[in-house]
Parts: C-alpha cells; sequence; structure tokens
C-alpha cells in the first residue's frame, strides 16, 4: 500500500481567498493525481481508481481549478440554471468551498 503524498490535498490550509491561490501548484495537484488515475486504469486496479477518483473529487486543488475552468472560458458571463455567475473573486472562492460531491441544488432553478 502506498503512502498518500503530502501535495495531494484534501483542503490546503495555506490558501484563504481566491487570490492567495497558488495555481501552478494547483495544476501540479490535479495533474499528478490525473495520471495516477491513468496509470491504474492501465494496471486495472479498480479499487485503487476509485480511491483516486474520491480523493480528486474532495481535493481542494481539483475544485478550486474547476471554478477557475468555469469562470474564465467563454461562457463566462453566461449564468446557469441557478441564475449564479461567479464574477468577484469572493463569490469564486466560496464557490471553490461549498463544492461537494452530493446534494447540490441549485438555489433556484428555471424553466425556459
Amino acid at each position: 500500500m502506498d503512502a498518500v503524498p503530502k501535495d495531494c490535498d484534501v483542503a490546503f490550509t495555506t490558501w484563504n481567498s481566491w487570490h492567495s491561490t497558488d495555481w501552478a501548484k494547483v495544476n501540479h495537484v490535479v495533474a499528478r493525481l490525473q495520471i495516477r488515475i491513468a496509470k491504474a486504469v492501465k494496471a486495472g486496479a479498480w479499487r485503487k481508481v476509485r480511491t483516486l477518483q474520491r480523493l480528486l473529487t474532495n481535493s481542494t486543488s481539483a475544485k478550486v481549478l474547476a471554478v477557475r475552468r468555469v469562470t474564465e472560458n467563454r461562457g463566462q458571463k453566461t449564468p446557469g440554471v441557478d441564475n449564479e455567475t461567479w464574477d468577484t473573486p469572493e463569490a469564486k472562492w466560496a464557490a471553490a468551498t461549498c463544492l461537494s460531491n452530493t446534494g447540490y441544488r441549485p438555489s433556484r432553478y428555471t424553466h425556459l
């Protein structure tokens, strides 16, 4: 059984705002976990794949990077189904810290 490296964060405590995020480290942590998942898939180690996927989805780095990718793409000004946009650093940080794997419900659902 291999130990989980220290840079595979579940919660980085040194980050407390959007601007204090070390983006090079975020990209490195997420890429490293994705590579480990790919290697486990090639090896057929499915239990390890599930463990690493869980580690990635619970990772603060992955959550922050997901919010960054969503808020810096071409559709960044398009609101989601909950009619919200994350346009300030504070809103982006709040969104990243509130992300969870289960129980998401938009604050307001509108049918078109």
